[in-house]
């Protein structure tokens, strides 16, 4: 029997969620308020997630015959919303939920990102993460006035300078450094602010954080390391890891690789919580569930030239320029090399076009179709399998309708079995992630 698993959320950080999808309502209208995801982040904070993840990128696509015109016109990856200000209105709507924002290596100062994630930190009364990135795509890049992205594996060296400055400037102040000391006239001990005097080949910072200390000390880490660069930045710098290796062998072999060489490094594997992507779908009975599985691949046979734009997006690659009715064949990128990855492992020597609707119409990791008591079954024996930890939960029709088929069809059959929690034992992130 699989122990007790953490779940999260990873948000795909479009304003206008699923637009054209069905039950999406009017969100093509309403998209600006954010009110979507604060009633998804108090809907999972009640079904006991550990935290929501905001994705993010900052362009917009033109990879689909060097035009923008196919990313506009189905509101693929846009608008998106700077996703530290959407952070804390899912902070302030919620109590227990860890809420993970998004922030780009290449886009914000190391300063930057230590000082929005601790003040969120600090607003949130211990509840913040960072999702570290280190951006993919070279339209992003000369949005900042670069000539472009850093070769992949180098993306990563710079990573590992700007993450080092992140967390000295976090422990930057020492714990009990507030004293709030009425009687000595003292707020703040002078003795517990250091500098850090930083300076690197990328970056450099003198310190100390002027926005005080963090109430985890340092913030959940997030990474997604799928290379193998980035399965060893992962071991070392994070605190929980989006996974995305297809099919159960896989995924085991990653979280073992991984918690190896966290062992190796000196860190306890078991402070590090890995969740893998999934995209589960729950119907009242197996034939409509079925029906919905189907239902994902049909929509994606029809709109296989969208479906090829979004996975350019996250590639690098222009998909336009390849024949639908011939095999794959080989693909590089300097892009995301797990989503493409991924996206080879199903394909096969299937043509494009069946390529496509295989990556599209699959359940990420892996599939679980079924209704809430055995798409829970089918996660029991999947996570007993792997090993741990849980689940992050990544749904390509985000509405209220396919919310509740989580919150309230497959969580509690999940707590029914013991596999989720009930109540959140802690306030902070960090510690609900340590629980078990």
């Amino acid at each position: 029997m699989a122990s007790t698993f953490h779940m999260a959320w990873f948000l795909q950080g479009s304003s206008a969620q699923a637009w054209g999808e069905p039950w999406t309502g009017n969100i093509g209208s309403e998209w600006m308020s954010a009110e979507l995801f604060v009633d998804l982040a108090r809907s999972i904070e009640r079904a006991c997630f550990d935290y929501l993840l905001i994705e993010d990128s900052i362009f917009i696509g033109e990879n689909w015959q060097n035009s923008r015109d196919i990313f506009l016109r189905n509101g693929i990856c846009v608008p998106r919303q700077e996703p530290s200000v959407v952070a804390t209105l899912l902070a302030a709507a919620t109590r227990r939920l860890g809420i993970v924002p998004t922030l780009s290596t290449f886009a914000y100062h190391p300063y930057l990102t230590a000082r929005i994630i601790g003040s969120l930190d600090q607003i949130s009364g211990g509840r913040a993460g960072w999702n570290l990135v280190t951006g993919f795509n070279d339209l992003a890049a000369q949005n900042f006035g670069l000539a472009g992205m850093a070769d992949h594996d180098q993306r990563y060296v710079v990573a590992e300078e700007y993450a080092t400055i992140v967390k000295k400037l976090w422990d930057s102040w020492e714990p009990g450094a507030i004293l709030d000391d009425h009687e000595n006239g003292t707020l703040i001990d002078p003795a517990k602010v250091h500098t850090i005097d930083y300076a690197g080949t990328y970056y450099s910072s003198r310190g100390p954080l002027n926005s005080g200390p963090c109430p985890q000390g340092r913030p959940v880490i997030a990474q997604a390391g799928g290379s193998a660069i980035g399965r060893a930045f992962a071991a070392a710098h994070a605190d929980t890891i989006v996974a995305a290796p297809t099919g159960v062998a896989s995924m085991k072999r990653y979280r073992e690789e991984v918690r190896a060489q966290m062992a190796a490094m000196g860190r306890d594997p078991d402070s590090c919580k890995l969740l893998f992507l999934l995209s589960p779908i729950v119907a009242e009975t197996e034939e409509q569930a079925r029906w919905h599985a189907d239902q994902r691949k049909i929509q994606t046979a029809e709109n296989i030239p969208a479906r090829l734009a979004r996975l350019g997006w996250a590639t690098n690659i222009d998909f336009s320029q390849f024949d639908l009715d011939t095999p794959v064949g080989e693909l590089t990128t300097n892009g995301t090399q797990s989503t493409l990855q991924a996206f080879l492992v199903r394909a096969g020597k299937q043509t494009l076009r069946e390529a496509i609707v295989a990556h599209y119409g699959s359940g990420y990791c892996v599939d679980v179709i079924g209704t809430p008591d055995s798409a829970a079954a089918q996660m029991e024996e999947i996570m007993e399998e792997v090993g741990g930890d849980g689940f992050l939960i990544v749904l390509p029709d985000v509405s209220r309708r396919s919310i509740a088929t989580i919150t309230d069809g497959l969580v509690p059959a999940l707590q029914r079995r013991g596999l989720m929690r009930r109540a959140y034992d802690h306030q902070h992130l960090r510690d609900n992630l340590l629980a078990f």
